[in-house]
This record gives structure tokens, C-alpha cells and sequence, in this order.
């Protein structure tokens, strides 16, 4: 890895962390470098709870000069992103930005919960009532309710598919980078099932990103970090 010689931003990230997954994707698009560490979410260092007291990744603290610190994935994403943007994430071939925003948001909210409920129902318990049963069975129960309420959000999206490779169109943009993570995600709870869904759109898209150049780069292992062995690595 090549030696920092200059201040860079500072990323805080956890490599398989959709949300940080994302920055990092959008960081890469623009080519702005930082200084990525990687961290252990059980353990982690305290300069990233200096940093941000909430501790969630992914974190980008820039430069003294601004010394502004971004916690927020989408705020990352905007931030690079409006610097440079040279293959126009920011301008859709079809629609607006706000458009790609709202179906940001739109992932964010509805599909992230019930993305959660469904990978991790003994996480969410639900009371027994008269549409679902005790014990395991509920988990069971409100797993297969919420998957079928994230299918939707998925309907959705293949539908968009139906006018280009892309949600909006015939390039890239900041809604793919931002979205693709958690369908990947989802998809990975039961893959036997995902494969199975009227989706053929967004399964080709998924594995066309998860293919490319940019997805091996943004994948690549990194120790965890700590003060003591110096700086992080330079990304990208």
C-alpha cells in the first residue's frame, strides 16, 4: 500500500457493512482518496468514539483544516460525490436526483426494517396473536411476513430494470451504489428463494456489480485497525 504523505479524510469502516459498503463505493466512483480503518464492531477503537459518540460505520473525519466529521452514509455519499462526480452518479439518465434520493429513502425506511425482521427475526420478537403462532413458529412467521414485505420493495425495483440496467436508466448512479448492498444482502438470507422470485433484472444486476472491478476493490480485506500500528490504508 502506498505511504500517506498528505492529510487525507479518514474513514472509519466495517467491510461487510452495507451502509459502509456503500461510502465506500461512492468514495471509489469519485476517486477521492482517504484513510480507510478498518474496524471490529465489537471492539471498537476510541478514536472512532471520539469521533462520533453513536459509533455506528460507516464515519469520515476530514482534514483539520474543515474538521468536519459525516456519520451518515448517504451524507458521505453526497459529500464526495458533489466534489467530483465523474461518472455522473448525481445526474440520472431518467428522472431527477430527488427521484434517486426518494428511493433511497425508501430503502432506507421500509425495506432496511424489514430486511432486519427477516435475517434476524429472534432479534425482533412479535407477540403471538391470531394470524401468527407462539414460539419459533412466530419467528418463522414474522421472518416469511416481512420477507414478503421486502419483496415488494424488490418488485419495484425490477420493474424500474424493465427501462435499462440500471434503477434509473442507462448509467449508474448514486441509488444503485446505495441500494445494491442491501439486495445483496436480502438475497443472501435464502438464496434457494431469491433465486426463484420473478426478479431475472435484478439478479443479472446484482451479479453484474458484484462481478466488476469496482466490487473487488471495495471488497478487499484490510486487518483491523488501531493507533499503535501508524495509519490506515489508502483507499482507493
Amino acid at each position: 500500500m502506498p505511504a500517506i504523505a498528505e492529510p487525507l479524510p479518514v474513514l472509519y469502516s466495517f467491510r461487510r457493512c452495507p451502509y459502509a459498503m456503500r461510502a465506500r463505493m461512492a468514495l471509489l466512483a469519485s476517486g477521492q482518496r482517504c484513510e480507510l480503518r478498518e474496524v471490529v464492531l465489537r471492539d471498537k477503537p476510541p478514536e472512532l468514539l471520539a469521533a462520533s459518540p453513536a459509533a455506528t460505520v460507516p464515519v469520515l473525519v476530514l482534514p483539520a483544516e474543515d474538521g468536519r466529521v459525516i456519520a451518515h452514509s448517504l451524507d458521505i455519499m453526497l459529500w464526495t460525490l458533489r466534489r467530483h462526480d465523474p461518472l455522473d452518479w448525481l445526474m440520472p439518465a431518467t428522472g431527477t436526483l430527488e427521484d434517486l434520493l426518494s428511493l433511497v429513502d425508501a430503502c432506507d425506511s421500509g425495506f432496511k426494517a424489514d430486511l432486519d425482521r427477516y435475517k434476524y427475526p429472534d432479534r425482533h420478537p412479535r407477540a403471538p396473536g391470531p394470524d401468527l403462532p407462539a414460539g419459533a413458529d412466530a419467528a418463522r412467521a414474522s421472518a416469511h411476513r416481512h420477507r414478503d414485505r421486502g419483496a415488494a420493495f424488490l418488485d419495484r425495483l425490477e420493474d424500474r430494470l424493465a427501462h435499462g440496467p440500471y434503477l434509473a436508466g442507462g448509467h449508474a448512479t448514486l441509488a444503485d451504489a446505495a441500494i445494491l448492498p442491501f439486495v445483496r444482502q436480502f438475497a443472501g438470507v435464502d438464496p434457494a428463494w431469491f433465486a426463484e422470485r420473478p426478479w431475472p433484472r435484478l439478479r443479472q444486476a446484482l451479479a453484474a456489480w458484484e462481478g466488476s472491478e469496482a466490487f473487488a476493490i471495495l471488497m478487499r480485506r484490510h486487518a483491523p485497525w488501531r493507533a499503535a500500528a501508524g495509519p490506515g490504508v489508502v483507499f482507493p
